[in-house]
């Protein structure tokens, strides 16, 4: 059993970021800046439209080197107007 604030995960490690808004350049912009920001390259991106297509998911895998790196991101991202949901 892990002791309490320690990390499930081990460094550094590929983790993909899923994150959703409107299907538009906005927000694709938003996410892809805030993530580069954090990350620089970014290892990988998918889309997944919605079946109206009025929504895109995006997921993007990063090589995240510790857990203050994924958090700085975690709270760009909810903190952006453009984003409606990260997982």
């Amino acid at each position: 059993m892990s002791e309490p604030g320690e990390s499930l995960l081990t460094f550094p490690c590929d983790l993909p970021i899923k994150v959703f808004g409107r299907n538009d350049q906005d927000f694709r912009d938003a996410a892809l800046t805030i993530v580069r920001a954090h990350y620089g390259s970014l290892q990988q991106i998918a889309e997944q439209v919605s079946k109206q297509g009025s929504y895109l998911s995006l997921t993007i895998t990063v090589r995240a080197t510790n857990r203050e790196q994924l958090d700085a991101v975690y709270q760009d991202l909810v903190a952006s107007a453009q984003i409606l949901m990260v997982l």
